[in-house]
């Protein structure tokens, strides 16, 4: 199975019941408040700028594993997920300081600028992130208001949402572990990998399969078995991540190459290469780690550190054995659906090539 392909073809299914849902609540919010509706937009806007959609595609493949069969159904159940992870991101956003997201303003930069218009002698930086807390808090009611309507049986969706709950509870942790792991400014690889399981393998891969899964009223012995494949890829493609947001390009993923650099973050990259540098390396890493004003010459410096030193070579095979984990996991569970086999067997090695 063709993996870009089959999520293109999802996020052709899933963007017009967004646009359909995101129009209907504009036109509440309007009879509300003109502010209100102004979010509803922005969060569209934001929602619908760019992304694979991976998450509400592991919801529509938990759901055909588990044995579900209401094509319609899941998909408008699926953009819950969506607006979840447009919640996380908002806030993530304001987090890291980004500036930019799928080559668009973040929220809080767009409030920002709105503030600069209304008040330019006040405190635009502090307007635009309160005002990109409270849409994030906003997506996060749509994505329950989502799942509650939905035409499933009542139990499920109590199901439905309950898990909803638990993915974003299990998403904290690890948020919190990553502002702490910068804020210390060290970290070891097991913390990073600890991070990467709450931020990336709990709400991008298990959480979603999760969901369809209960979607489809599955019992509990495929549960663990999603796990075990989501857990592992999970890991690997924030290590993808971290390597593209490094080597890659700024115009494929939307935001500055080396911003992670510039944000002082701890990555396994990062913690590889100071531990196989000489002095001169290490002493240059700890230089350029969260300088705010990294120039070009400095990060392709950064850049050559990590290839000299092997950690881009460590992180790519690491990346490469998880990835191994999580197919070996697949053979454990029993599919109802061998379109979903395919799914998630060519997702795992599509994470590990993927450019973006």
């Amino acid at each position: 199975m063709d993996v870009v392909e089959a999520l293109k073809k999802y996020r052709q299914r899933v963007d017009p019941a967004l646009k359909v849902y995101f129009e209907k609540k504009i036109k509440q919010a309007e009879k509300i408040d003109r502010l209100a509706a102004e979010t509803v937009k922005i969060i569209a806007d934001f929602t619908l700028a760019g992304g694979k959609r991976i998450r509400p595609a592991l919801v529509y493949y938990g759901y055909l594993a588990a044995g579900g069969r209401d094509a319609q159904k899941i998909v408008e159940a699926s953009m819950g997920i969506e607006l979840i992870h447009s919640f996380l991101l908002i806030h993530d956003d304001i987090i890291d300081r980004d500036a930019t997201r799928h080559g668009a303003p973040t929220v809080h930069e767009r409030y920002k600028k709105i503030g600069r218009r209304i008040a330019p002698e006040k405190d635009s930086l502090h307007f635009g992130n309160s005002m990109a807390m409270i849409a994030g808090d906003t997506a996060s009611s749509m994505a329950y208001e989502i799942i509650f309507n939905t035409e499933f049986p009542s139990e499920t969706i109590l199901r439905a949402l309950n898990k909803l709950q638990e993915i974003v509870y299990v998403t904290i942790p690890g948020e919190m572990l990553d502002v702490m792991m910068e804020m210390k400014g060290k970290a070891t690889e097991k913390e990073i990998l600890r991070m990467f399981e709450g931020k990336t393998s709990r709400y991008t891969f298990e959480g979603p399969l999760h969901l369809g899964a209960v979607l489809a009223g599955a019992d509990e012995k495929i549960f663990a078995g999603l796990t075990a494949y989501a857990l592992p890829l999970g890991k690997a493609f924030q290590i993808r991540d971290d390597i593209i947001g490094l080597f890659g390009s700024e115009k494929k993923i939307g935001k500055p190459i080396g911003s992670d650099v510039i944000e002082g973050k701890q990555t396994i990259l990062l913690i590889k290469a100071l531990e196989k540098g000489n002095r001169q390396q290490k002493a240059m890493l700890k230089k350029y780690l969260g300088k705010k004003d990294l120039n070009a010459k400095e990060l392709e410096e950064f850049r050559e550190i990590i290839r000299a030193t092997g950690s881009l070579t460590y992180s790519q095979e690491l990346s490469q054995a998880l990835v191994g984990e999580a197919k070996e996991a697949l053979g454990r569970i029993e599919f109802k659906n061998k379109n979903a086999r395919e799914f998630m067997a060519a997702l795992a090695d599509y994470i590990i090539v993927r450019e973006v």
